[in-house]
């Protein structure tokens, strides 16, 4: 599980691109200071599996599935990414629960006069998206200010603007999102009931 408050800004020193699948190596000082093979670590909010650890740098496999459903996919040699090692138990809580799955991805737009950061996002996205609601934006744990159908604002304080890729971000530039569990279950679980009490009352009619 991670929180979404971001503790180093990385930076991609190697790509491999094996078609189908690629081949990461990560720069991150203070996430390899205890990392090791088979520990997690969200790079711009996707969760990936260390394969190996040299020196400050780590290595990381990242499959097709993660290539066509995130930015990943147009990783480049030099760009820096939001790093965050998996919470431990003990851990503080800062920011708010998430996997590291990325629900898909948005478009920054524009930083308006009020600093109000907006963003695109995809129409099927909407329903998990509330006013005072939480979202991750490339791994980086924000409060919703708000939300029309396609569009979402955040405010962006100084330090996360210094310190993690969202205060380097340019318009056009995609963005991966992760909405709040929470809702997603909610909504499972509220369709569940719905269709078990349409099954029921369905059962119990008489015809005439």
């Amino acid at each position: 599980m991670f929180t979404g408050i971001v503790e180093e800004l990385g930076e991609i020193t190697a790509v491999e691109d094996s078609g189908d699948t690629a081949r990461l190596r990560v720069r991150g000082p203070v996430v390899t200071g205890d990392a090791k093979h088979g520990d997690s670590i969200a790079v711009n909010g996707v969760c990936l599996t260390v394969v190996e650890v040299d020196g400050d740098e780590f290595t990381v496999d990242v499959v097709h599935e993660t290539l066509e459903r995130t930015s990943l996919a147009k990783v480049e040699v030099g760009r820096g990414v939001n790093l965050e090692r998996a919470m431990a138990a003990n851990g503080r809580f800062g920011g708010h629960v998430m996997q590291g799955h990325v629900d898909g991805t948005g478009v920054f737009l524009h930083r308006d006069a009020d600093d109000l950061t907006h963003f695109a996002f995809p129409p099927q996205l909407g329903r998990y998206i509330v006013e005072k609601g939480s979202i991750a934006i490339d791994g980086v744990s924000l409060t919703v200010a708000s939300v029309s159908p396609e569009e979402l604002t955040v405010a962006l304080i100084p330090t996360t603007l210094s310190l993690t890729t969202l205060g380097r971000t340019e318009p056009g530039d995609v963005v991966n999102l992760e909405v709040d569990v929470l809702a997603k279950y909610v909504e499972k679980q509220t369709a569940d009931r719905a269709s078990s009490l349409a099954v029921d009352n369905g059962g119990g009619k008489e015809d005439g």
